[in-house]
């Protein structure tokens, strides 16, 4: 028995002490692994938060890549000390991504979107934006959608790929705005009186920027109407009230000085059968 134990030991010995060393060592680069992530992934939120060009929100999905990145590689190399062949397993990794990106081709490119979308910054959260003809405030930018709520309180939630893929008007870029009007008179009406009396509107009204100066011109000669185009600036805050005011106005002090608004007319012409 004693020699069949001290056969058994100088055979077992040296292979437990290989399989400990090697599950010893895997465990310490394991330890070592997660806190070397957890570590990279504080210090890349905290880097990229204090940079003004990255968004909130991808921060923290930049501080998550590097944390799976760095834990990706630490079992790879715990892998490596059993002795498994990790060029194999990073072959199947590849392989499996792959079939993955092309069953959720969809999904991902909305991620790239949203990638582009906080990267490049087109719009921030609360501007009120105009992607592809759907107006409304931007409530969240998230990798896959971005969350609207349109001026009238619906919410909308877009693919960011159809906002990325769209044409993107930010309302709130610029401090300032043109605001559009048209208003039509009578053919039979004095067009000089009838711009001395929008001109007049305008100068009274604080909001109307003097520089650039308000455009007011004849726009065009209509069916029924003699087309007047106003183009005051303002700030943007001002845009909305001050065209409904604007446009009360004209047609009150139209009105005092007769100065007719026409409405579409058709003329009928009967003739009678003998």
């Amino acid at each position: 028995m004693e020699e069949q134990f001290a056969e058994y030991s100088e055979t077992l010995l040296p292979m437990v002490v290989d399989h400990g060393l090697s599950v010893l060592g895997a465990v310490i680069i394991l330890i070592a692994g997660f806190i070397v992530a957890k570590w990279a992934a504080k210090k890349v939120a905290k880097r990229a938060g204090e940079s003004q060009k990255i968004d909130d929100t991808l921060v923290l999905i930049i501080a998550q890549v590097t944390r799976i990145f760095i834990i990706i590689v630490t079992i790879l190399a715990v892998l490596g000390q059993f002795g498994v062949e990790t060029t194999s397993i990073v072959a199947v990794l590849g392989a499996s991504a792959l079939a993955v990106g092309l069953a959720l081709q969809g999904t991902l490119s909305n991620v790239a979107a949203g990638v582009m979308l906080l990267m490049l910054r087109p719009f921030k959260v609360g501007d009120a934006v105009n992607l592809g003809g759907t107006l409304g405030v931007v409530d969240a930018i998230g990798l896959f959608t971005t969350e609207m709520h349109s001026f009238d309180n619906i919410g909308i939630s877009m693919p960011n790929s159809k906002v990325w893929g769209s044409e993107i008007q930010n309302l709130n870029r610029f401090e300032t705005r043109r605001v559009d009007m048209e208003f039509g008179i009578g053919y039979g009406d004095d067009m000089d009186k009838a711009i001395r009396i929008i001109r007049e509107i305008l100068e009274e009204d604080e909001r109307v920027m003097k520089d650039p100066e308000p455009l007011i011109a004849i726009s065009n000669l209509g069916d029924s109407s003699v087309d007047i185009r106003v183009r005051p600036w303002t700030q943007r805050n001002n845009v909305w009230p001050l065209r409904y005011d604007i446009t009360k106005k004209v047609k009150e002090r139209f009105d005092e000085n007769g100065v007719s608004i026409p409405f579409p007319q058709r003329d009928v012409h009967l003739f009678k059968e003998n």
